[in-house]
């Protein structure tokens, strides 16, 4: 439960089935979240008849119409121009205006991160925000970054992820001492391009003091071998979608081979409580809601094809940032390790 009053702006026209399924995610983070209110922008045509079917979050709930929307295959550079009035900006104003304490949307990755950017800017000393989320592995949790908001990165982009990926464990996932990896195509030193190789030797020679483990492989992931692992957002938005892909069809084929025979139905009686425990831990719905570190502000990415279950877990995600005052922690720990003042740093919240 949120212990102050915290309010959420929602990007209500962001995703493959909104705004039914912004409202219904909604709703049902209310439901886990009695004390939050929200922002809806959109198009109130589309938007109040929806509304009018969730009491419990017409009450909670604040509608700010706009009939722009920044389209799925909008540049970046376009919507930052041209969608001043679009849903997705005013729901961004709104973090910037001090109207609300975080910004979620299900829209356009690169749209999102450009108006972020531009509007809540970041923090000192951060060079570009990168996307942040975790994934389930054999040890428990780890944090990956970038996932998508940089596609081209150097050695200093990869060091400055690395800084915020140990932040992140630390506030996020209580970590005291979290290690760091670099994604890489081998674990000797030779291997990787320019970039990788430049910033594992900036994370090695003891200048910037976080627990810098090495080069990590693809399936050093899933086996938790590092808390943070580091790389490019084109590698790193590859890898979650190679992610995705493997969990759908690992649960799909399960399910398949359950129905296979009347002794694999039988079967499924007694493994059923397992089975959804198994099941509820690798969906990714359960893990969406990925957050763009760097930002002087509250930013929230969902997956464009979630469902309400999975952009209600994306607003906890920003409900849970807020209440564990993820920005002041943040801002304190990149001024301890990065030695910017911290008064500088927390000038900018």
């Amino acid at each position: 439960m949120v212990s102050d009053r915290i309010t959420i702006a929602l990007d209500a026209m962001g995703g493959d089935r909104a705004p039914a399924m912004v409202l219904r995610g909604a709703d049902i983070a209310l439901q886990r979240h009695p004390d939050a209110r929200f922002m809806l922008f959109g198009n109130e045509a589309q938007i109040a008849p929806l509304l009018a079917k969730l009491p419990l979050l017409g009450k909670a709930a604040s509608l700010y119409h706009t009939g722009e929307v920044v389209a799925d295959d909008a540049k970046p550079s376009q919507a930052l121009r041209a969608g001043r009035r679009s849903s997705m900006r005013l729901a961004i104003d709104a973090v910037a205006d001090g109207r609300a304490d975080g910004i979620v949307s299900a829209g356009n990755t690169g749209a999102l991160m450009a108006i972020a950017k531009f509007v809540l800017k970041t923090l000192p000393g951060i060079e570009r925000p990168a996307i942040a989320t975790m994934f389930p592995t054999r040890r428990g949790e780890s944090v990956m970054l970038d996932l998508g908001a940089n596609i081209e990165c150097d050695a200093e982009n990869l060091v400055q992820f690395a800084l915020m990926g140990d932040v992140f464990a630390r506030t996020v996932l209580g970590l005291l001492q979290p290690t760091v990896g670099l994604l890489n195509v081998g674990s000797e030193d030779l291997k990787g391009n320019d970039a990788v190789r430049g910033a594992s030797a900036r994370l090695r020679d003891g200048t910037i003091p976080i627990r810098f483990y090495g080069f990590v492989e693809g399936d050093d992931i899933a086996a938790g071998t590092v808390d943070v692992i580091v790389t490019d957002g084109f590698t790193g938005n590859v890898t979650l979608k190679a992610i995705e892909g493997v969990a759908k069809l690992f649960s799909e084929s399960l399910r398949a081979s359950f129905h296979y025979s009347l002794s694999a139905r039988i079967g499924y009686l007694f493994a059923r409580g397992a089975l959804k425990k198994l099941a509820a831990r690798l969906d990714p719905r359960g893990y969406n809601g990925a957050m763009f570190l760097g930002l002087a502000g509250i930013a929230v990415k969902s997956h464009g094809s979630t469902d309400a279950f999975g952009f209600a877990n994306a607003i906890g995600v920003a409900v849970d940032l807020k209440v564990n005052g993820f920005l002041q922690k943040i801002s304190d720990e990149l001024a301890r390790l990065s030695n910017v003042p911290a008064t500088e740093q927390s000038a900018a919240l």
